[in-house]
Protein backbone atom coordinates (compact mmCIF):
# COMPACT_ATOMS: atom_id res chain seq x y z
CA UNK A 1 0.00 0.00 0.00
CA UNK A 2 1.32 3.36 -0.99
CA UNK A 3 2.07 5.89 1.73
CA UNK A 4 -0.34 8.80 2.22
CA UNK A 5 2.65 11.07 1.87
CA UNK A 6 3.00 9.98 -1.73
CA UNK A 7 -0.62 10.81 -2.53
CA UNK A 8 -0.23 14.13 -0.77
CA UNK A 9 2.92 14.89 -2.80
CA UNK A 10 1.24 13.93 -6.09
CA UNK A 11 -1.77 16.08 -5.25
CA UNK A 12 0.57 18.95 -4.42
CA UNK A 13 2.32 18.55 -7.76
CA UNK A 14 -0.97 18.60 -9.59
CA UNK A 15 -1.92 21.78 -7.85
CA UNK A 16 1.42 23.37 -8.86
CA UNK A 17 1.55 22.03 -12.43
CA UNK A 18 1.97 25.50 -13.84
CA UNK A 19 5.23 25.88 -11.89
CA UNK A 20 6.48 22.55 -13.22
CA UNK A 21 5.50 23.49 -16.77
CA UNK A 22 7.10 26.91 -16.43
CA UNK A 23 10.33 25.35 -15.16
CA UNK A 24 10.47 22.86 -18.03
CA UNK A 25 9.61 25.54 -20.59
CA UNK A 26 12.20 27.93 -19.25
CA UNK A 27 14.87 25.23 -19.31
CA UNK A 28 13.97 24.29 -22.89
CA UNK A 29 14.03 27.91 -24.04
CA UNK A 30 17.36 28.58 -22.35
CA UNK A 31 18.90 25.37 -23.75
CA UNK A 32 17.63 26.15 -27.24
CA UNK A 33 18.85 29.73 -27.06
CA UNK A 34 22.30 28.82 -25.77
CA UNK A 35 22.61 26.01 -28.33
CA UNK A 36 21.72 28.35 -31.16
CA UNK A 37 24.18 30.97 -29.92
CA UNK A 38 27.09 28.55 -29.57
CA UNK A 39 29.35 28.23 -32.66
CA UNK A 40 28.78 25.08 -34.69
CA UNK A 41 31.50 22.47 -34.70
CA UNK A 42 31.83 19.74 -37.36
CA UNK A 43 33.57 16.41 -36.79
CA UNK A 44 35.06 14.33 -39.62
CA UNK A 45 36.60 10.91 -39.02
CA UNK A 46 39.21 9.06 -41.10
CA UNK A 47 40.03 5.40 -40.47
CA UNK A 48 43.24 3.45 -40.93
CA UNK A 49 43.54 -0.33 -40.84
CA UNK A 50 46.77 -1.77 -39.38
CA UNK A 51 47.69 -4.99 -41.16
CA UNK A 52 50.41 -7.38 -39.94
CA UNK A 53 53.66 -7.65 -41.96
CA UNK A 54 53.21 -9.12 -45.44
CA UNK A 55 55.48 -12.05 -44.66
CA UNK A 56 53.63 -13.04 -41.49
CA UNK A 57 51.64 -16.26 -41.21
CA UNK A 58 48.06 -15.46 -42.36
CA UNK A 59 46.70 -17.57 -39.51
CA UNK A 60 48.42 -15.33 -36.97
CA UNK A 61 46.41 -12.36 -38.25
CA UNK A 62 43.26 -14.03 -36.96
CA UNK A 63 44.70 -14.78 -33.52
CA UNK A 64 45.02 -11.20 -32.29
CA UNK A 65 46.22 -11.14 -28.70
CA UNK A 66 45.60 -8.34 -26.20
CA UNK A 67 49.34 -7.75 -26.02
CA UNK A 68 49.48 -7.26 -29.80
CA UNK A 69 46.52 -4.88 -29.71
CA UNK A 70 48.22 -2.96 -26.92
CA UNK A 71 51.36 -2.65 -29.04
CA UNK A 72 49.32 -1.09 -31.83
CA UNK A 73 48.77 1.97 -29.63
CA UNK A 74 52.20 3.04 -30.86
CA UNK A 75 50.48 4.22 -34.03
CA UNK A 76 48.24 6.49 -31.97
CA UNK A 77 51.39 8.45 -31.13
CA UNK A 78 52.19 8.70 -34.86
CA UNK A 79 48.85 10.39 -35.57
CA UNK A 80 48.94 12.39 -32.32
CA UNK A 81 52.38 13.83 -32.99
CA UNK A 82 52.83 17.48 -32.01
CA UNK A 83 55.00 18.06 -35.07
CA UNK A 84 52.36 16.63 -37.38
CA UNK A 85 49.61 18.68 -35.77
CA UNK A 86 51.74 21.83 -36.06
CA UNK A 87 52.11 21.13 -39.76
CA UNK A 88 48.33 20.71 -40.03
CA UNK A 89 47.72 23.98 -38.16
CA UNK A 90 49.87 25.86 -40.66
CA UNK A 91 48.47 24.02 -43.67
CA UNK A 92 44.78 24.56 -42.84
CA UNK A 93 45.15 27.89 -40.98
CA UNK A 94 43.40 26.53 -37.92
CA UNK A 95 44.25 29.51 -35.74
CA UNK A 96 41.98 31.64 -37.89
CA UNK A 97 39.13 29.19 -37.16
CA UNK A 98 39.69 28.33 -33.52
CA UNK A 99 41.25 31.54 -32.29
CA UNK A 100 44.64 32.26 -30.79
CA UNK A 101 45.47 29.66 -28.17
CA UNK A 102 48.26 27.31 -27.16
CA UNK A 103 48.78 24.53 -29.65
CA UNK A 104 48.46 21.91 -26.87
CA UNK A 105 44.98 23.20 -25.97
CA UNK A 106 44.02 23.42 -29.61
CA UNK A 107 45.09 19.83 -30.26
CA UNK A 108 43.01 18.54 -27.32
CA UNK A 109 39.93 20.33 -28.71
CA UNK A 110 40.47 19.61 -32.40
CA UNK A 111 42.10 16.16 -32.67
CA UNK A 112 40.99 12.83 -31.25
CA UNK A 113 42.94 9.64 -32.04
CA UNK A 114 42.22 6.15 -30.82
CA UNK A 115 41.98 2.47 -31.72
CA UNK A 116 38.51 0.99 -32.07
CA UNK A 117 38.16 -1.49 -29.21
CA UNK A 118 39.43 -5.01 -30.00
CA UNK A 119 40.22 -4.09 -33.62
CA UNK A 120 43.18 -3.00 -35.72
CA UNK A 121 41.36 0.11 -36.91
CA UNK A 122 42.74 3.50 -35.97
CA UNK A 123 40.23 6.37 -35.94
CA UNK A 124 41.32 9.98 -36.43
CA UNK A 125 38.66 12.60 -35.72
CA UNK A 126 39.01 16.32 -36.41
CA UNK A 127 36.53 18.86 -34.97
CA UNK A 128 36.53 22.45 -36.25
CA UNK A 129 33.89 25.01 -37.33
CA UNK A 130 34.46 24.35 -41.07
CA UNK A 131 33.00 21.02 -42.30
CA UNK A 132 35.16 20.73 -45.44
CA UNK A 133 38.34 21.61 -43.64
CA UNK A 134 37.46 19.12 -40.89
CA UNK A 135 37.34 16.30 -43.46
CA UNK A 136 40.52 17.54 -45.17
CA UNK A 137 42.28 17.76 -41.80
CA UNK A 138 41.30 14.22 -40.76
CA UNK A 139 42.40 12.85 -44.15
CA UNK A 140 45.68 14.78 -44.00
CA UNK A 141 46.52 13.41 -40.54
CA UNK A 142 45.68 9.88 -41.73
CA UNK A 143 47.83 10.19 -44.87
CA UNK A 144 50.77 11.62 -42.95
CA UNK A 145 50.48 8.81 -40.39
CA UNK A 146 50.67 6.21 -43.17
CA UNK A 147 53.61 8.04 -44.78
CA UNK A 148 55.43 8.32 -41.46
CA UNK A 149 55.06 4.57 -40.85
CA UNK A 150 56.35 3.79 -44.35
CA UNK A 151 59.25 6.18 -43.88
CA UNK A 152 60.27 4.63 -40.56
CA UNK A 153 59.96 1.10 -41.93
CA UNK A 154 61.97 1.99 -45.03
CA UNK A 155 64.54 3.86 -42.93
CA UNK A 156 65.07 0.84 -40.67
CA UNK A 157 65.35 -1.45 -43.69
CA UNK A 158 67.77 0.89 -45.48
CA UNK A 159 69.93 1.12 -42.37
CA UNK A 160 70.10 -2.68 -42.25
CA UNK A 161 70.91 -2.82 -45.97
CA UNK A 162 73.66 -0.20 -45.58
CA UNK A 163 75.16 -2.22 -42.74
CA UNK A 164 75.15 -5.41 -44.82
CA UNK A 165 76.52 -3.53 -47.84
CA UNK A 166 79.39 -2.29 -45.68
CA UNK A 167 80.07 -5.87 -44.59
CA UNK A 168 79.95 -6.96 -48.24
CA UNK A 169 82.42 -4.23 -49.26
CA UNK A 170 84.76 -5.25 -46.45
CA UNK A 171 84.50 -8.90 -47.55
CA UNK A 172 85.23 -7.90 -51.17
CA UNK A 173 88.26 -5.88 -50.06
CA UNK A 174 89.60 -8.78 -48.00
CA UNK A 175 89.02 -11.19 -50.90
CA UNK A 176 90.84 -8.88 -53.33
CA UNK A 177 93.79 -8.67 -50.96
CA UNK A 178 93.82 -12.44 -50.48
CA UNK A 179 93.56 -13.04 -54.25
CA UNK A 180 96.48 -10.69 -54.81
CA UNK A 181 98.49 -12.49 -52.15
CA UNK A 182 97.55 -15.84 -53.72
CA UNK A 183 98.79 -14.60 -57.11
CA UNK A 184 102.08 -13.44 -55.55
CA UNK A 185 102.53 -16.82 -53.85
CA UNK A 186 101.96 -18.65 -57.14
CA UNK A 187 104.41 -16.36 -58.96
CA UNK A 188 107.13 -16.00 -56.33
CA UNK A 189 107.06 -19.45 -54.77
CA UNK A 190 106.32 -22.04 -57.47
CA UNK A 191 106.18 -25.67 -56.38
CA UNK A 192 105.91 -27.64 -59.62
CA UNK A 193 109.58 -27.39 -60.57
CA UNK A 194 110.61 -27.96 -56.96
CA UNK A 195 108.39 -31.04 -56.69
CA UNK A 196 109.86 -32.37 -59.96
CA UNK A 197 113.39 -31.73 -58.65
CA UNK A 198 112.62 -33.57 -55.39
CA UNK A 199 111.15 -36.51 -57.35
CA UNK A 200 114.18 -36.55 -59.65
CA UNK A 201 116.49 -36.46 -56.63
CA UNK A 202 114.61 -39.42 -55.20
CA UNK A 203 115.12 -41.33 -58.44
CA UNK A 204 118.83 -40.49 -58.47
CA UNK A 205 119.19 -41.48 -54.84
CA UNK A 206 117.56 -44.83 -55.53
CA UNK A 207 119.97 -45.40 -58.43
CA UNK A 208 122.99 -44.44 -56.29
CA UNK A 209 121.83 -46.69 -53.47
CA UNK A 210 121.50 -49.52 -55.98
CA UNK A 211 125.08 -48.80 -57.08
CA UNK A 212 126.19 -48.93 -53.43
CA UNK A 213 124.51 -52.30 -53.10
CA UNK A 214 126.14 -53.57 -56.28
CA UNK A 215 129.56 -52.29 -55.14
CA UNK A 216 129.19 -54.05 -51.77
CA UNK A 217 128.28 -57.24 -53.58
CA UNK A 218 131.32 -56.79 -55.81
CA UNK A 219 133.58 -56.26 -52.79
CA UNK A 220 132.26 -59.42 -51.16
CA UNK A 221 132.82 -61.36 -54.36
CA UNK A 222 136.37 -59.98 -54.66
CA UNK A 223 137.07 -60.95 -51.06
CA UNK A 224 135.95 -64.54 -51.76
CA UNK A 225 138.03 -64.75 -54.92
CA UNK A 226 141.09 -63.23 -53.17
CA UNK A 227 141.15 -66.09 -50.59
CA UNK A 228 141.72 -68.66 -53.32
CA UNK A 229 143.62 -66.59 -55.89
CA UNK A 230 147.43 -66.68 -56.30
CA UNK A 231 150.02 -64.60 -58.08
CA UNK A 232 148.88 -62.25 -60.84
CA UNK A 233 145.24 -63.12 -60.33
CA UNK A 234 145.46 -61.92 -56.69
CA UNK A 235 147.02 -58.62 -57.87
CA UNK A 236 144.21 -58.14 -60.41
CA UNK A 237 141.59 -58.85 -57.75
CA UNK A 238 143.24 -56.37 -55.38
CA UNK A 239 143.17 -53.65 -58.05
CA UNK A 240 139.53 -54.31 -58.76
CA UNK A 241 138.76 -54.14 -55.04
CA UNK A 242 140.61 -50.82 -54.75
CA UNK A 243 138.72 -49.34 -57.71
CA UNK A 244 135.42 -50.59 -56.30
CA UNK A 245 136.10 -49.04 -52.90
CA UNK A 246 137.05 -45.71 -54.56
CA UNK A 247 133.88 -45.79 -56.62
CA UNK A 248 131.87 -46.70 -53.50
CA UNK A 249 133.34 -43.74 -51.60
CA UNK A 250 132.48 -41.42 -54.50
CA UNK A 251 128.92 -42.75 -54.62
CA UNK A 252 128.50 -42.23 -50.88
CA UNK A 253 129.80 -38.69 -51.26
CA UNK A 254 127.22 -38.08 -53.99
CA UNK A 255 124.53 -39.59 -51.74
CA UNK A 256 125.48 -37.24 -48.93
CA UNK A 257 125.38 -34.20 -51.22
CA UNK A 258 122.12 -35.39 -52.74
CA UNK A 259 120.61 -35.96 -49.27
CA UNK A 260 121.55 -32.46 -48.13
CA UNK A 261 120.20 -30.92 -51.34
CA UNK A 262 117.00 -32.98 -51.13
CA UNK A 263 116.50 -32.00 -47.48
CA UNK A 264 116.83 -28.32 -48.38
CA UNK A 265 114.46 -28.69 -51.32
CA UNK A 266 111.92 -30.59 -49.22
CA UNK A 267 112.14 -27.94 -46.52
CA UNK A 268 111.56 -25.16 -49.05
CA UNK A 269 108.77 -27.19 -50.69
CA UNK A 270 107.07 -27.83 -47.32
CA UNK A 271 107.23 -24.11 -46.46
CA UNK A 272 105.82 -23.15 -49.84
CA UNK A 273 103.04 -25.73 -49.62
CA UNK A 274 102.18 -24.59 -46.07
CA UNK A 275 102.11 -21.00 -47.26
CA UNK A 276 99.88 -21.98 -50.16
CA UNK A 277 97.50 -23.89 -47.89
CA UNK A 278 97.29 -20.94 -45.47
CA UNK A 279 96.58 -18.38 -48.20
CA UNK A 280 94.18 -20.74 -50.00
CA UNK A 281 92.28 -21.39 -46.75
CA UNK A 282 91.94 -17.65 -46.13
CA UNK A 283 90.89 -17.13 -49.76
CA UNK A 284 88.16 -19.76 -49.46
CA UNK A 285 87.02 -18.30 -46.13
CA UNK A 286 86.85 -14.83 -47.68
CA UNK A 287 84.91 -16.24 -50.65
CA UNK A 288 82.45 -17.89 -48.25
CA UNK A 289 82.12 -14.66 -46.24
CA UNK A 290 81.43 -12.67 -49.43
CA UNK A 291 78.85 -15.22 -50.59
CA UNK A 292 77.15 -15.09 -47.17
CA UNK A 293 77.10 -11.26 -47.26
CA UNK A 294 75.64 -11.37 -50.78
CA UNK A 295 72.92 -13.76 -49.60
CA UNK A 296 72.10 -11.61 -46.55
CA UNK A 297 71.95 -8.48 -48.72
CA UNK A 298 69.68 -10.23 -51.21
CA UNK A 299 67.39 -11.45 -48.42
CA UNK A 300 67.33 -8.02 -46.76
CA UNK A 301 66.33 -6.36 -50.03
CA UNK A 302 63.66 -8.97 -50.67
CA UNK A 303 62.33 -8.61 -47.10
CA UNK A 304 62.29 -4.82 -47.16
CA UNK A 305 58.61 -4.72 -48.13
CA UNK A 306 57.70 -7.26 -45.44
CA UNK A 307 59.05 -5.34 -42.46
CA UNK A 308 56.66 -3.91 -39.88
CA UNK A 309 52.91 -3.47 -39.93
CA UNK A 310 51.27 -2.03 -43.03
CA UNK A 311 48.97 0.97 -42.64
CA UNK A 312 46.27 1.68 -45.19
CA UNK A 313 43.51 4.28 -45.23
CA UNK A 314 40.18 2.47 -45.54
CA UNK A 315 38.02 5.55 -44.99
CA UNK A 316 39.28 9.10 -45.69
CA UNK A 317 36.11 10.47 -44.11
CA UNK A 318 33.28 12.50 -45.59
CA UNK A 319 32.31 16.13 -45.26
CA UNK A 320 29.91 16.20 -42.29
CA UNK A 321 26.45 17.57 -43.08
CA UNK A 322 25.30 18.06 -39.50
CA UNK A 323 27.26 19.72 -36.71
CA UNK A 324 28.55 17.52 -33.94
CA UNK A 325 28.29 20.42 -31.51
CA UNK A 326 26.08 21.88 -30.19
CA UNK A 327 23.82 18.81 -30.13
CA UNK A 328 20.38 20.45 -29.95
CA UNK A 329 18.29 17.30 -29.25
CA UNK A 330 20.67 16.20 -26.52
CA UNK A 331 20.80 19.67 -24.99
CA UNK A 332 16.99 19.94 -25.02
CA UNK A 333 16.62 16.50 -23.45
CA UNK A 334 19.09 17.41 -20.71
CA UNK A 335 17.38 20.76 -20.16
CA UNK A 336 13.97 19.08 -19.94
CA UNK A 337 15.31 16.62 -17.39
CA UNK A 338 16.85 19.40 -15.28
CA UNK A 339 13.72 21.55 -15.69
CA UNK A 340 11.63 18.66 -14.37
CA UNK A 341 13.95 17.68 -11.55
CA UNK A 342 14.27 21.22 -10.19
CA UNK A 343 10.51 21.74 -9.46
CA UNK A 344 10.13 18.19 -8.18
CA UNK A 345 12.86 18.73 -5.63
CA UNK A 346 11.74 22.29 -4.87
CA UNK A 347 8.10 21.31 -4.37
CA UNK A 348 9.10 18.34 -2.21
CA UNK A 349 11.06 20.66 0.06
CA UNK A 350 8.27 23.22 0.05
CA UNK A 351 5.66 20.60 0.97
CA UNK A 352 7.83 19.32 3.76
CA UNK A 353 8.28 22.84 5.16
CA UNK A 354 4.53 23.45 5.05
CA UNK A 355 3.87 20.23 6.93
CA UNK A 356 6.41 21.17 9.57
CA UNK A 357 4.71 24.56 10.06
CA UNK A 358 1.31 22.91 10.42
CA UNK A 359 2.65 20.50 13.01
CA UNK A 360 4.26 23.32 14.99
CA UNK A 361 1.03 25.32 14.89
CA UNK A 362 -1.01 22.37 16.15
CA UNK A 363 1.52 21.76 18.89
CA UNK A 364 1.20 25.38 20.13
CA UNK A 365 -2.61 25.27 20.19
CA UNK A 366 -2.59 22.05 22.21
Amino acid sequence: MESPEVFRYISYLQSRWRFVAASCGTALVLAAGISLLLPRQYTATARIVIEPPAGADPRSALAVSPIYLESLKTYEQFANSDTLFQKAVDRFQLRALTGSQAIESMKKRVLQVGLVRNTRILEISATIPDARRAQALAQFIAEETVNLNRSLTASGGQELIRSIEQQENEAQTRLKQTDAEWSRVLAEAPVDDLQAAVEEAGTRRAALEQQVTNSNVQLADDADRARTATGSEADSIHKEETNTRARLAEIRTQLDRLARLTAEQEKVLAARLARREEVDARRKADQAALAAADARLRDARNDLSYRGERLAIIDPGVVPERPSSPNLPLNLAAALLLGLLFPLVWLALELNIQQQRVLHALARHN
